[in-house]
């Protein structure tokens, strides 16, 4: 089984190889954006969780173990928290998701080069 730390390690890497993406940390977070817009958190260094903004992925990810709407209002938008260890997350998964978030999130123009 993988460690939770390497597969955050593994997902960044994924996250900011899509196009124009870049890594910050805001609050103290790591996030990755594209065109100054975040489309997923990673939180801090410790953090067992993922947050991405899904919308055809948003019924199955909710069903997971664990998975709950982001706070501060963020989850009427579509956010979800995501422990990246849940049962039925498996990497593969928890990388399509990112490439939704970012789908839902960047310019269709850098979009349409995936």
């Amino acid at each position: 089984m993988q460690r939770v730390s390497d597969l955050h390690t593994e997902l960044r890497a994924f996250a900011l190889s899509l196009p124009e993406a870049w890594e910050d940390h805001p609050w103290g977070e790591r996030v990755a954006k594209v065109r100054g817009k975040v489309f997923v958190f990673f939180g801090r260094d410790d953090s067992r969780l993922v947050t991405v903004k899904l919308a055809e992925s948003h019924g199955h990810a909710s069903s997971l173990p664990g998975v709950e709407p982001t706070r501060y209002g963020l989850g009427r938008s579509g956010w979800l928290n995501v422990p990246v260890d849940t049962p039925g997350a498996t990497p593969e998964l928890l990388r399509d998701w990112i490439e939704e978030s970012y789908r839902i999130v960047a310019p269709k123009r850098l979009v349409a080069t995936l």
